[in-house]
């Protein structure tokens, strides 16, 4: 089941929907629509398994592009890159360096920096250590942000957090 959180901590009000697949919610794209008319900046984030065509273009989108690693390459839907604006991400979960070369090379054959507004690599939590994917990056000089999934490092990865 997705999850939304809302903050107005800057006076305006955000809305982000995660977790699970919220494209796969009957009238997702309606919620998404609903709530970027009454004013909220919305993201969506998604596994990049579904159609992102539909989703309204005032929503941040962070794709996935799930890697050889994760047992689920076969499921990214690579027609959403054509969606992807300046104010959307793509993000790669690195499981091993060779995860770590097909991003590169998906960064490179898609043009993904020119795509996207970032481009996001993550180490996976317990396969990765996060240094060793940061140096990678910094050796190639490569136009991404480093990123860490907090949610594992603080909570382990437990449900409801």
């Amino acid at each position: 089941m997705p999850s939304w959180s809302r903050s107005r901590a800057t006076g305006r009000g955000t809305s982000a929907w995660t977790g699970g697949e919220p494209l796969a919610q009957p009238n997702c794209l309606k919620l998404l629509e609903q709530l970027c008319d009454a004013g909220y900046e919305v993201s969506l984030e998604t596994s990049g398994a579904l159609d992102v065509s539909g989703v309204d273009g005032r929503v941040s989108k962070v794709v996935d592009l799930k890697t050889p690693g994760s047992g689920e390459v076969g499921r990214n839907l690579y027609a959403n890159l054509d969606h992807l604006t300046p104010n959307d991400q793509v993000k790669f979960v690195i499981c091993s360096r060779e995860d770590y070369d097909w991003a590169v090379s998906k960064l490179i054959e898609y043009r993904l920096e020119q795509r996207a507004g970032e481009v996001l690599f993550s180490p996976s939590h317990g396969q990765v250590v996060p240094r060793e994917l940061a140096e990678w990056i910094v050796a190639d000089n490569l136009p991404v942000r480093f990123q860490l999934q907090l949610h594992k490092i603080l909570w382990n990865d437990e449900p409801g957090h």
